[in-house]
């Protein structure tokens, strides 16, 4: 027999959905105000220690002017002035009409980050993020490019150029209230030397300094043991780890070496919690530090980068105006400057950053500890024939882009000028793959070897990347035509980093980024082929080596350069990479960000200290 549902069935069944309704509401006030106290707690706490700080210094401050030991009134030295060189641009931005501290920037990364702890981290995403929160000695002008004093107030140069000694600012404190000191920079020398510490990219430049030493609290000693063209801004350029934050990992280095979210430092922001990021967060969030020293505060409350892999995705979030900034592709950036309403709220920038870097497939040359196909030079070069570099920026990056030769921007006094990139040539290619022993022996259209194996190779790509897709469809075809068989192997992020470490593939296509004066030892380098280094496809030339050795020692400009230039037209000749092409920024940022300036460096958007704002009455996140 059918029971009913009765009135007092139905009354019964809406009282409990009501008292379900608000025992889930309860709990989620109850975790909210749990929340809010546990912030508040931390902050009374950070209070407290600033206070007992300060009580400290003002019972050091009678002590001392009960002894005359402080002259009032007695300034430092250095040629700062009232305002630190290194903060003048953000000061004077700071002073504009309209100027006000406030509102968040939020961007977006196509990948996720696997770690953003540093020296263990090893893509550009996630120095992005650190460079917010660790600080160095020393900054650029980024219209000037000289060195300006930041951690340091002022340094000194020995004659034969081997010591530098930097003298410490006073008052700089890391975020969680403990003062900066020239023990802290001691110490991160000798944490990223450590062997046990997993960080062979940073000990492969700083290999060449024999000793840091600290003379006192404020004072710190570089030594090197020979000359180095870039050993200022090697020593100046350091981001400081504080030791108390750090040390205790010299312990337990494993614990270190596979962290996610390990990052503490002096610099405008900070994570809330410094040891609790993890990948799976699915974003970065840095809130302002509300201890930082500098000149001028951070202009921002909050700092924020969503993941968000899928272009389209990007671009959708963008034009809702969830996130601030984003980097088009040349096919959809003309469609989006004919789109009247999405420029009324945008601004956008062209420009070819010097340290923009180029892209490039690298050709594996040892795999499984045995040579491969690309070990063979002619191989190499065949390869760069074959690729129609110049077809790919017409047809895909629609010409906002250029050829690249080699690691050196052609702008550069590095470069040399008679290099002209290697032009597509078929008929070369299939000449070099011959004498390199490739023919089609079966009539298949695809060359083997003198075994009989085929020449198919595998290309491991950044899988949510269109245009580089494209690419690689479009080399597919071409490769295809001179009877080489490309087989694409999309891939994501984190597992792309760990085939690098292993040297687990045939050929991959990534980007490097570029400085001012490109150092290529940590790349081409055979020294930098063992523990994990950069020269990831094992590249040997002991004439590039000693190139390369003999470059970074000679501080004479005029005389290095010739040295990079010989340097190279070996790179050149030996095609350890194909150089694909330096990629134009193609940039489109919400309107309401202000004081947008195209540098010497690039866009002054990224750039710390901050010197970019919002308007008050333009401002849309509150605390």
């Amino acid at each position: 027999m059918e029971r009913r549902f009765t009135f007092k069935d139905f009354f019964l069944f809406t009282f409990l959905t009501v008292l379900l309704a608000v025992v889930v509401l309860a709990m989620y006030m109850v975790d909210r105000q749990w929340s809010k106290l546990s912030q508040m707690q931390q902050t009374m706490e950070e209070q407290a220690a600033d206070i007992r700080g300060l009580r400290g210094a003002i019972t050091t401050l009678e002590k001392n002017l009960r002894s005359g030991a402080v002259a009032l009134g007695a300034t430092g030295g250095g040629d700062d002035g009232p305002v630190p060189a290194a903060f003048r641009r953000a000061y004077a931005a700071s002073q504009t009409a309209g100027y006000q501290n406030g509102d968040w920037l939020v961007e977006a990364f196509s990948v996720g980050l696997k770690t953003i702890t540093p020296l263990v981290s090893s893509d550009a995403y996630a120095s992005d993020v650190q460079s917010y929160i660790q600080e160095s000695l020393l900054t650029r002008d980024p219209d000037t490019l000289e060195w300006l004093g930041l951690i340091a107030e002022s340094w000194q140069v020995s004659e034969d150029g081997l010591t530098f000694t930097f003298q410490l600012r006073k008052g700089v404190k890391f975020s969680d209230g403990k003062e900066l000191t020239a023990d802290d920079v001691a110490f991160t020398f000798a944490f990223m030397m450590n062997p046990a510490i997993n960080a062979p990219r940073q000990r492969a430049y700083y290999e060449k300094i024999a000793s840091v030493t600290v003379v006192d609290p404020y004072q710190v000693v570089f030594k090197f043991k020979e000359p180095y063209f870039e050993s200022l801004a090697l020593a100046g350029g350091m981001a400081i780890m504080p030791r108390h934050f750090y040390e205790s990992y010299l312990k337990k280095p494993d614990t270190f070496n596979t962290s996610k979210g390990l990052l503490l430092g002096s610099g405008p922001y900070r994570l809330k919690d410094p040891k609790g990021w993890t990948p799976d967060q699915g974003m970065v969030e840095l809130e302002r530090n509300p201890r930082y020293w500098g000149a001028v505060q951070p202009p921002f409350n909050r700092l924020l980068w969503k993941v968000i892999a899928n272009d389209a995705a990007r671009l959708t979030t963008f034009r809702n105006g969830e996130i601030d900034t984003y980097g088009a592709r040349p096919r959809e950036y003309q469609t989006l400057l004919d789109d009247a309403d999405f420029i009324k709220r945008t601004q956008h920038f062209e420009y070819m950053s010097p340290t923009a870097g180029y892209n490039y497939i690298a050709w594996n040359q040892r795999r499984g500890g045995k040579p491969t196909r690309f070990a063979d030079k002619r191989v190499r070069q065949a390869m760069t024939y074959i690729t129609d570099r110049q077809r790919v920026i017409e047809e895909i990056m629609l010409g906002y882009g250029e050829v690249a030769v080699s690691p050196f921007s052609p702008r550069s006094t590095q470069h040399d000028k008679s290099l002209t990139p290697h032009p597509y040539d078929l008929t070369k290619a299939k000449q070099l793959l011959g004498e390199a022993g490739y023919i089609d022996r079966n009539g298949d259209g695809i060359l083997d070897d003198a075994q009989g194996k085929s020449f198919e190779f595998e290309l491991v790509f950044f899988q949510d990347n269109e245009d580089t897709r494209r690419v690689v469809l479009f080399l597919k075809d071409l490769y295809a035509r001179a009877g080489v068989k490309l087989v694409p192997k999309p891939t994501e992020w984190s597992v792309m980093i760990d085939v690098l470490k292993q040297r687990d593939f045939d050929a991959i296509t990534l980007g490097w980024t570029s400085g001012l004066e490109t150092d290529i030892y940590q790349i081409f380098h055979s020294s930098q082929i063992a523990d994990g280094g950069d020269n990831f496809i094992s590249y040997k030339n002991a004439k590039l080596d000693q190139l390369i050795e003999k470059a970074r020692a000679n501080v004479d400009e005029q005389a290095r350069m010739p040295l990079w230039q010989q340097a190279e037209r070996i790179l050149y000749e030996d095609q350890p990479y194909t150089f694909l092409m330096r990629r134009q920024s193609l940039v489109f940022i919400d309107k309401r960000i202000r004081n947008l300036k195209i540098t010497k460096v690039g866009l002054n958007l990224g750039m710390v200290p901050l010197e970019v704002f919002v308007p008050a009455n333009e401002q849309k996140y509150r605390q």
